[in-house]
């Protein structure tokens, strides 16, 4: 009896876990870039474990959802015609480089800005301004951004620069390279915020993608809004039947107890 009880409180929780991946899903349904998560389920193992005075505790009954994992299919694009927004035709990231943390992320979100940045003098610099007297002092540069920081890489992985007066006089004949960046192995990339993947050990090296850069362009959010329907009622359905094995199990074990 207690099995019962226990296989359904389990259910009932893993089922909230997946309305969590499914609610993101859906709230993200407009959002640039955004890549959808799927929800997999394991059985656990059946076994019993020592609890205090030797107690016999069920542990693992039940399923769990073990992984989220990211649907990586492609999905349309939105015209802009925005200077800075780009689209990947085909397969591959955008790199992004945190300068605080020095992390390195990816993304498909391409709604990028310029950004203004203060770099610090260079050794020439400043043994050009102790020549002189004087004390080097940063100066400002502008970059590529995500708009929260984070910087865009080229293909070599430098800084994209940009030049303001060439960007105000012919916006139209500005060419950026940004580079595109693939693994092998997509199962893995950690799911970070701002539609960002940190790639992790598994997911072995990094090579240059083959997909094809697309000014004026944004890539669409691949979530399917009927399918996420479907599964949020799967989920609920799931979820009712779950709380009520718990209370038959808790009626029968009153009247069994009250039996005695």
């Amino acid at each position: 009896m207690n099995m019962s009880f226990y296989s359904a409180a389990v259910g009932a929780i893993q089922q909230q876990q997946r309305m969590n991946v499914q609610s993101n899903n859906i709230a993200n349904v407009n959002t640039h870039g955004f890549r959808a998560e799927r929800a997999s389920f394991g059985a656990l193992m059946n076994r019993d474990v020592i609890g205090i005075d030797n107690a016999e505790l069920p542990k693992g009954t039940g399923t769990r959802m073990t992984k989220a994992t990211v649907d990586f299919n492609p999905s349309g694009f939105i015209e802009t015609g925005r200077t800075f927004d780009f689209a990947i035709k085909g397969d591959g990231f955008f790199a992004l480089y945190d300068p605080p943390s020095g992390e390195i992320s990816y993304t498909r979100d391409g709604a990028f800005t310029a950004a203004q940045y203060w770099v610090d003098p260079t050794e020439e610099e400043i043994a050009e301004a102790e020549a002189n007297g004087e004390e080097a002092q940063p100066k400002p540069e502008w970059r590529l951004s995500d708009n929260e920081g984070r910087c865009v890489l080229d293909p070599q992985g430098n800084f994209i620069v940009l030049d303001m007066d060439e960007v105000k006089e012919d916006r139209a004949g500005l060419e950026l390279r940004l580079g595109v960046f693939d693994y092998a192995i997509r199962e893995g990339l950690e799911h970070a915020d701002s539609c960002r993947f940190v790639a992790t050990d598994k997911n072995g090296q990094l090579y240059l993608g083959t997909g094809v850069v697309k000014r004026g362009l944004l890539e669409l959010s691949n979530t399917d809004l009927a399918q996420e329907f479907i599964k949020v009622i799967e989920s609920q359905r799931a979820y009712s039947f779950c709380l009520k094995m718990v209370t038959t199990s808790d009626e029968i074990e009153t009247t069994i107890n009250g039996l005695r």
